[in-house]
């Protein structure tokens, strides 16, 4: 049985309002997606590594991933329209090439401090309960708002978690329920948990951690850097 990652890297990343994807800018002489795969590459776990990319950056991706020694890269898939088409393209091409009870983690390219803990906890609670969404609890006070401007109520956190990725499934599974999805409809899920959720399946989780930020303003890019320079500190104590 596999342990396949496969990275979607399929979006233009326009709230960034940079020149180029975002997955694809430079923090510290790195790419942004570099980091994300190395991660992955890193994992004992981790038998293979696939990419959805954005039109036009399979070359770039492939340089880098040569240059950064990224071995177990193997399929580069082409995005779709939205994150569900782009899962979806590289979920039934991976169907091609391995088994159904192989596992398949999905993660986003601009996830880039994924951890290795993270990692192992997503496979194992996979094998458990046949699938994982990576989630952290809900920290701060949920407001409710119809307007988007103000509020006259509050949701109780304690019933809330933030998903971030990966999210992990059987691949015979998730490959089901997207054609299960197509035939119903529903074409713009934001995330696979939410998919699942529509479809009426159940999700399970598993621990994310705060640091795995997505990258999605500039903003962003600031905390990563700090990251950086912290994980390159933690013999400090």
């Amino acid at each position: 049985m596999a342990n396949i990652a496969l990275i979607i890297a399929g979006g233009s990343g326009a709230r960034m309002h940079q020149d180029i994807p975002k997955q694809f800018l430079t923090v510290n002489e790195r790419p942004v997606i570099i980091y994300t795969l190395d991660a992955f590459q890193r994992h004992p776990e981790i038998d293979e590594i696939d990419v959805v990319c954005i039109d036009g950056w399979e070359s770039v991706l492939r340089a880098y991933a040569s240059q950064f020694n990224i071995t177990k890269l193997k399929y580069i898939v082409p995005g779709g329209s939205n994150g569900q088409s782009s899962i979806r393209n590289g979920l039934f091409e991976l169907e091609k090439h391995h088994q159904a009870d192989d596992i398949v983690l999905i993660h986003d390219a601009i996830r880039p401090m994924v951890s290795a803990e993270i990692i192992s906890d997503c496979i194992v609670t996979t094998k458990k309960h046949g699938n994982a969404v990576t989630v952290i609890p809900c920290a701060e006070a949920m407001m409710e708002t119809e307007d988007g401007s103000c509020s006259t109520g509050s949701y109780p956190r304690e019933r809330l978690k933030r998903t971030q990725t990966p999210q992990a499934f059987r691949l015979g599974s998730i490959c089901d329920l997207h054609r299960r999805a197509l035939d119903a409809g529903i074409t713009n899920s934001v995330a696979s948990c939410t998919l699942m959720i529509e479809m009426g399946e159940q999700v399970f989780f598993s621990s994310g951690s705060e640091k795995n930020i997505k990258l999605t303003t500039l903003d962003d890019i600031d905390i990563f850097k700090a990251l950086l320079a912290a994980k390159r500190s933690d013999w400090l104590k």
